[in-house]
Parts: structure tokens; C-alpha cells; sequence
């Protein structure tokens, strides 16, 4: 009888949350940044129609880096559990802690589970006040750990480099406009330089406290938000080693016969052009070689075999 292989518990939950992180860590960075009036959520996302940040009730919005089909399956349980309290009780009684604690038992029931894989997920979950001073921000982890953060947070991609940014650039109480363009500038700092990253890249959406409606979750558009961005020079290059991709000029093809990609030659090398199948000159279509090109040799006409005279009475035979 073979025995099955045995692994401590300590050596399973470590290969499991290596797991996790790992598939978090590919995605792209999520920035959450307080400023006078609400919350900000800027997140690099070239997609149009699936979203990063979501709306989950009046005051409460969701955010999440990961795999989008398990976030989205999380963001649709959380907004069908704000509506089923709000409808129940009272809309006031929805709120973001409670939210919170929701999400945090899901991905710790699903990540202490040995029949399935762990989430490869973070998210945030974040609800404005009356005050500043009343806003929340939870960030929960794969595993199901809650933290409350102040001010700003990231998660996702090179987390370390943007709250570093962060860290050294953020002041309480700024503007809408601030806030923005210190999430994007943040979003694209690395240790090898400073990218510019393309409005239409970007999502950006706010929990707004002055708005009058109930719902304060609105989103921002790419026109709006290149107004507020302003000149930020040349969008990077896919090739920043190229000297012409920096300077953002196209790269030049240098010119000559033996280039096959120079626009200006006709011909290259000594290939000769095509010939008509019937009269055996060149096409018309085709261009015309630098030299004559000499006619193949001909050759001589082959002599008929001889005719064996014919047999005593019978008449001649044509060959």
C-alpha cells in the first residue's frame, strides 16, 4: 500500500500565498490616494470595457488587482449583499466595514481550503464620510487580512517604487487635480526612469463627497483628464534604446541597392525583373534592370535520325 506524500501545514500555506503573490504581481499597480474632498482611485488599465474600479453602493467603492474573473465575481457578491442590507434594513446600514469583514472571510475560507487554489487578488474597498476625517480605506489581501490605510495606498505591479513615490510626494489635503497628477506620476516611476503613461491607459474614478446626488462614485474621461494632466511631453517609446524612438521621431532606414527595406529603391541587387511567359520581354508592371540582361543560348537543331530502306515490293516509309 503506497503511502500519500505528506507536507506541513506551515510548508502548504507558504506555497500557497508564493502562489498568490505571484499572479498579483504581474497585474498593473492600483493607486488609492485621500485628498479634501473624497477618494481617489487611479489605475493603469489600456481597457475600455473591463474595469478595475467599480462602484458598489452610494458611498462605497471597490477596487481590485489580480485576476479580473475572480475580483469580478467578488465585486458582484459585494454589490448584491450592499443591495439585499440596503433594501432590508436601511441604506445607511450598508457600509464599508462591514463590506470589509465580508470579503475578508470569503478569501480566508477559500485560501485556508485545500480543495481549490487561493485567490490571486487584492482589493480595496473604500467609503467616504461627511469629513474627511470620516473616510475609510480597507485593503485586503489574498489570504483575507485586513489593513486600514490613511492617506494613500497601492497594490499590484511594482507596489514598492509608487508608495515610495508616494511617500515622498503626497500631502494631506490637496486638490482633485493634485491628487491626480501625483497617482499618475506615480504609476509611472520606476528605478529606471520615469514613463509617461497615455490618458486613454488610464482609469481614473472618484468618491466625491460635494456631489448632491446620493451616489458620489463618478468616473473620470480621458478628454477631462488630459485637460488636468497638461503637457506632459512625448508619450514613452515601446524602444527606449533607440536614440530616434526617444527623441519620438520614427527610426530612420538608411538608403542604398542592398537595403531591401529603402522605399527608394526600385531594384535591389542585380535581380532581374519578370518576363512574359509569351513574348519572353519583360512585364510592364515589373521595373527595368540597371544592365542589359543577355539572352540565354540556343541550342543547335538535332538531325533527324536516318530511314532504313524498305523491303523488295512494299512501298516506302515516311519517317
Amino acid at each position: 500500500m503506497s503511502m500519500p506524500y505528506y507536507v506541513s501545514p506551515e510548508q502548504l500555506m507558504k506555497d500557497r500565498a508564493d502562489f498568490a503573490r505571484k499572479g498579483i504581481a504581474r497585474g498593473r499597480s492600483v493607486v488609492v490616494v485621500q485628498f479634501a474632498d473624497g477618494v481617489l482611485f487611479v489605475s493603469e488599465n489600456p481597457s475600455q470595457a473591463l474595469h478595475k474600479v467599480s462602484e458598489i453602493y452610494d458611498r462605497i467603492a471597490f477596487a481590485a488587482v489580480g485576476r479580473y474573473n475572480e475580483f469580478e465575481n467578488l465585486r458582484i457578491a459585494g454589490v448584491r449583499l450592499a443591495d439585499m442590507r440596503g433594501y432590508a434594513y436601511d441604506r445607511r446600514d450598508v457600509t464599508g466595514r462591514g463590506l470589509a469583514n465580508a470579503y475578508a472571510q470569503t478569501l480566508g475560507t477559500i485560501f485556508s481550503s485545500g480543495g481549490e487554489k487561493p485567490y490571486e487578488v487584492e482589493i480595496f474597498v473604500a467609503e467616504i464620510g461627511d469629513e474627511a476625517s470620516d473616510d475609510q480605506i480597507y485593503r485586503l489581501t489574498y489570504d483575507g487580512q485586513v489593513a486600514d490605510e490613511h492617506g494613500y495606498a497601492v497594490m499590484g505591479g511594482a507596489a514598492d517604487q509608487v508608495a515610495a513615490h508616494l511617500k515622498e510626494n503626497h500631502t494631506e489635503g490637496a486638490s482633485l487635480d493634485d491628487a491626480i497628477k501625483l497617482a499618475v506620476a506615480a504609476l509611472g516611476h520606476s528605478d529606471t526612469g520615469d514613463r509617461v503613461i497615455p490618458a486613454d491607459d488610464l482609469e481614473v474614478a472618484v468618491l466625491d463627497r460635494t456631489r448632491t446626488q446620493p451616489r458620489k462614485f463618478r468616473r473620470i474621461r480621458p478628454s477631462d483628464l488630459e485637460g488636468i494632466l497638461g503637457d506632459r511631453g512625448p508619450e514613452t517609446p515601446d524602444d527606449p534604446s533607440s536614440e530616434d524612438a526617444e527623441a519620438g521621431a520614427p527610426p530612420t532606414v538608411p538608403t542604398g541597392p542592398d537595403n531591401p527595406l529603402d522605399p527608394t529603391d526600385t531594384v535591389s541587387g542585380s535581380t532581374p525583373p519578370l518576363e512574359d511567359p509569351v513574348t519572353g520581354e519583360p512585364s510592364s508592371g515589373s521595373p527595368q534592370p540597371s544592365e542589359p540582361v543577355s539572352e540565354p543560348p540556343t541550342a543547335p537543331p538535332v538531325a533527324p535520325p536516318p530511314v532504313a530502306p524498305p523491303p523488295d515490293g512494299e512501298p516506302p516509309i515516311a519517317p
